[in-house]
């Protein structure tokens, strides 16, 4: 090895070592980093060149963004828990009072301990797609000031992608969870396990994911959660687990017993009048362009919004059929066969997407 070479890889592990103590991880796992670095330097030394120092590179670079002792200071007050949970949802009043005496079990533990930080209750909300579980869970990130991350379950295919590759495997690097807390950029984010159930088709590899979120969810364990490429306890106790699933039939009877099970029910076609009128037109309108001077509603429209064909529990389908409307009518406002469209009762149906509608 050239004195020149030696020199550049003497360099890189200072900046690795610089990189490694300002970060705040734990003095046991650093020491070891340092160990293992200390030992490349001696082989460049000796004219060698170590194949660890790539893995090693890459090592420092994760652990170093791990939010190690960072934790952001919650907010229990119910009133803006409820004000920002109403701000986003309407309806669904048994869920919202469900979640408020979780948020009070919370506070009166963070009053007798005394402390910023304290353990989250594991909740799972189940309902029919659409009923809004997911952006339900992203309010009480919100109301809480927690950062919030979503994983999609659904989209998981190997055990790997939620607890990490070990590192001495092809392109190792950590799982969801670790990357989780990496871009929540705090070791008490909330953490959506979006669509637990869909987890995976396969009998043997489901068995496996319920085994690994058993660990990452129960109290008794998730204190010292080992990701396989990190290879280090991790405290994920003060993480705010939501899972959302459509039903509990794939979820494994041990990892039931952990949750707080959240059930959600249809809206009613008088709640999505509401919904539809006050959350979701204004954003739609606002998100294509249109203004009130260009589309109006009148009240005998929304019946035939709501619901043109069938029943739908959820809301997306209203979502779509209000982005069908005002795609229709921006195309009518451009080529200026109108200034204004009324949508009522007599045309709502011509302007929806039928073909899409839930039957």
């Amino acid at each position: 090895m050239s004195p020149q070479f030696a020199q550049s890889v003497h360099d890189d592990i200072a900046f690795l070592l610089q990189q490694l103590r300002s970060s705040n991880c734990p003095e046991e796992l650093r020491s070891e980093v340092e160990r293992k670095l200390g030992i490349i330097i001696k082989t460049a030394q000796f004219g060698g060149f170590s194949t660890e120092f790539e893995k090693i590179t890459k090592y420092v670079e994760w652990i170093s963004r791990i939010p190690w002792g960072k934790y952001t200071v919650d907010n229990l007050s119910l009133a803006n828990v409820k004000k920002t949970l109403d701000k986003h949802h309407y309806g669904i009043e048994k869920v919202k009072e469900r979640i408020l005496e979780y948020i009070s079990i919370m506070k009166l533990k963070m009053d007798q301990e005394k402390t910023n930080v304290v353990r989250a209750p594991v909740m799972c909300f189940v309902g029919l797609q659409g009923i809004g579980k997911t952006s339900l869970a992203k309010a009480i990130g919100e109301a809480m000031g927690r950062s919030t991350v979503r994983i999609a379950m659904g989209g998981l295919g190997s055990t790997y992608e939620l607890r990490g590759k070990p590192k001495t495997e092809p392109d190792a690097e950590p799982g969801q969870i670790i990357k989780a807390l990496i871009n929540a950029g705090s070791m008490n984010p909330l953490i959506i396990l979006d669509e637990m159930d869909k987890v995976s088709g396969n009998i043997a590899l489901r068995k496996d994911f319920m085994a690994i979120l058993l660990e990452i969810l129960d109290p008794e364990q998730n204190y010292a959660f080992r990701d396989h490429y990190i290879d280090y306890p991790v405290d994920l106790s003060k993480v705010f687990f939501i899972a959302t699933a459509n039903n509990l039939g794939n979820v494994s009877a041990a990892l039931l017993d952990r949750l707080e099970v959240v059930r959600f029910y249809s809206y009613s076609d008088e709640e999505k009048e509401v919904i539809g009128k006050l959350y979701l037109l204004p954003n739609i309108m606002q998100e294509v362009g249109l203004t009130s001077e260009q589309l109006e509603f009148t009240d005998d429209a929304w019946p035939t919004i709501v619901r043109p064909l069938g029943f739908d529990a959820g809301i997306r389908q209203l979502k779509r059929n209000l982005y069908s409307i005002c795609r229709k009518v921006a195309k009518i406002i451009v080529l200026g066969k109108a200034k204004k469209v009324i949508i009522n009762s007599n045309n709502a149906k011509s302007f929806i997407d039928e073909s899409f509608a839930v039957m």
